[in-house]
């Protein structure tokens, strides 16, 4: 099976859990930032008016491609080159952080368990439109004979 969907907006990449000290129960307790939780919540509101099924049980194969603003500082010429995608975002936020939110989002909705994700491939661009474009493939499980040697 596959899936391909679009999440409007400024991308979010997963930040890192905050720590704080709860003294009414004495010890340290870790919350995901609301940032962070929100967008995770608006691709599983999206993924899920896309994907109507039970959760993907087979291996997976997702494909993602990062569209974040264009930088207002860059000249028309690089304006241009950077919406032609010959210029690439090489700051942070890292690609894989982009996926944790992603994969995060899509746990017991699209796929089981993000254990599932055998193979990704992750871009990041430039547009006057951020967005970021997610596809999903289950791969099916071959068998493969085995000969031994003697």
């Amino acid at each position: 099976m596959k899936l391909s969907f679009v999440i409007p907006g400024s991308p979010v990449a997963k930040a890192r859990a905050r720590v704080f000290y709860n003294k009414s129960l004495g010890r340290a307790m870790a919350y995901t930032p609301t940032k962070t939780a929100s967008y995770e919540n608006y691709i599983k509101l999206i993924a899920a008016q896309e994907w109507p099924h039970p959760p993907m049980t087979e291996p997976i194969h997702m494909s993602i491609k990062v569209y974040r603003s264009t930088p207002k500082s860059l000249s028309k010429n690089k304006l241009n080159l950077a919406e032609l995608g010959h210029i690439r975002p090489t700051s942070k936020p890292d690609c894989d952080n982009y996926l944790k939110s992603i994969c995060d989002a899509l746990n017991n909705l699209v796929f089981k368990d993000d254990s599932q994700v055998v193979s990704v491939k992750i871009e990041k661009f430039y547009s006057a439109f951020p967005r970021t474009e997610i596809e999903i493939e289950g791969i099916e499980n071959t068998e493969i004979d085995f000969c031994l040697p003697a």
